[in-house]
């Protein structure tokens, strides 16, 4: 099989045909041609590896119903257990156990310790982390009492595996997204036509502006010795908006494909670098997942209902977690940390920081801070996007020192890695994008494009679709989060 990439020919094949196949089904049959769809879709990608959300998905369904139907605490908490145990359990033995091996190795080679563990050869299933943690909230929810456990095994099934948000999210709950797959949707062209409005944005930000920034970002990560300061610091926020471009636009294909077929996923990001602090900033960026954390792992280990030193260190683990979600890599784990201590900082200091911008009048000109902060926390992002982005740790630190340290800029260097007329291109594509958030910051695109006049609308419509056709990056590359 050929993986079935949105960005693909395959993709645009497929998705046609399951979304007629599904309106002319009678309703009761729909969840099996979802979940046959959902499982050809995932298994494009390594057909054997369907195993592991089938072993989740029986895990889960079964443990759902004995939490349900047990009278004993501890009954109950065995089951959970089972279910933690057993999606935790395959998600560390294929995604985490040779960097946890490789770190030992290391660790005990610092103490003259000589020992080789053992090491898996296998292939990272894609999109594991994805439904691992979509399937855990299922079984915490019907152990907490929120939700009650689904009954039809097929339409769990479906919910583990629902094709558009399988391998990069959302990360939907139960709650929202089980209730849809009973109710019986007609077609309805308002809301297929705004489905493939917000898809065509998605396949926008991703052939066109992501996969185009793609090229120089990973000419300049793969080789940072080469560069001095000024193209690494362009590759970097090249690849602030890449990152965001790549996996905002898999989440507007996801949640506009879904919305086609009458299902509704939640909104992932909400122009992230917008954000005026960083706590807003996680607020805007991969919402379902900061929201995960907050709720099964932020709440449960006490949360801000501690003393101030038990709740930095709980801020501190939720961001480091957060960051070994991301990666088997130093790299992350460093992100990861990175975010906790701005989290730290912001919050041991926001007194501080309103006093000296009271000081300095800047709340009499709103504007002018609000300017400054996101102007700060994009800079901090970026900071932190290197040990994203960086192979490993020493060339994030690396090219933290040039960038930081370079007195003098190289243009002819930076006119040899990319084009006037490319980085020309590039800008206004970034800006043409950031021109359509700073509306939807005051109001929906769609309500601000309906009330215009008919021509002018799908004169933006057929723009769109002509920039996609004559500028986009047809290599069908990978979302950047479907290593995660």
């Amino acid at each position: 099989m050929i993986k079935m990439l949105f960005n693909s020919i395959q993709f645009l094949i497929f998705f046609p045909i399951v979304v007629l196949v599904y309106f002319l089904l009678p309703h009761r049959f729909r969840w099996i041609l979802l979940l046959i769809s959902s499982y050809y879709f995932y298994m494009s990608w390594k057909a054997e590896y369907i195993i592991l959300i089938i072993i989740s998905t029986l895990v889960d369904y079964t443990a759902g119903l004995q939490i349900h139907k047990s009278k004993s605490h501890s009954r109950k908490k065995y089951f959970l257990l089972l279910s933690i145990l057993t999606n935790l359990g395959l998600l560390f033995a294929f995604k985490y156990f040779n960097f946890f091996s490789d770190s030992l190795r290391a660790l005990l080679s610092s103490l003259s310790i000589q020992l080789n563990p053992m090491t898996l050869k296998v292939l990272l299933p894609v999109g594991i982390s994805f439904y691992t943690f979509q399937t855990l909230s299922y079984t915490i929810d019907v152990y907490r009492g929120k939700i009650k456990p689904e009954k039809h095994l097929g339409i769990f099934a479906v919910y583990v595996s629902f094709f558009p948000q399988l391998v990069a999210g959302p990360i939907e709950r139960a709650k929202n997204l089980l209730p849809q797959f009973y109710k019986k949707y007609y077609f309805d062209y308002k809301r297929t036509t705004d489905g493939i409005k917000l898809m065509l944005w998605g396949f926008f930000k991703k052939v066109v502006i992501a996969d185009r920034l793609a090229y120089f970002v990973n000419l300049a990560y793969s080789n940072p010795g080469d560069y001095t300061g000024l193209t690494l610091l362009l590759a970097t926020v090249f690849f602030a908006f890449q990152i965001y471009c790549d996996f905002s636009g898999y989440s507007d294909i996801a949640i506009g494909a879904a919305q086609i077929m009458g299902y509704s996923l939640m909104d992932n990001f909400k122009r992230p670098y917008f954000s005026k602090s960083i706590s807003e900033f996680w607020k805007r960026w991969h919402i379902s997942l900061s929201t995960w954390f907050r709720d099964y792992l932020y709440i449960p280990i006490g949360g801000n209902r501690v003393s101030i030193p038990r709740w930095y260190l709980n801020l501190l683990i939720v961001f480091v977690v957060s960051g070994l979600w991301h990666g088997a890599n130093w790299t992350f784990v460093v992100w990861g940390g990175l975010h906790g201590f701005y989290m730290l900082y912001e919050v041991a200091t926001q007194k501080l920081r309103d006093r000296i911008a009271r000081g300095l009048r800047l709340d009499k000109v709103v504007w002018l801070r609000q300017g400054l902060q996101m102007l700060v926390v994009f800079i901090l992002v970026n900071i932190g996007w290197i040990f994203f982005r960086a192979n490993s740790l020493s060339d994030a630190i690396h090219i933290l020192q040039v960038i930081f340290t370079e007195t003098s800029f190289n243009f002819t260097e930076l006119n040899l890695f990319i084009s006037a007329g490319e980085l020309l291109l590039c800008i206004a594509l970034i800006g043409f994008m950031e021109f359509v958030h700073v509306i939807q910051e005051h109001r929906s695109i769609r309500h601000f494009m309906s009330d215009k006049p008919l021509l002018l609308r799908w004169s933006v419509y057929a723009l769109l679709i002509m920039m996609i056709l004559l500028l986009g990056v047809f290599n069908q590359t990978e979302f950047i989060y479907f290593q995660f």
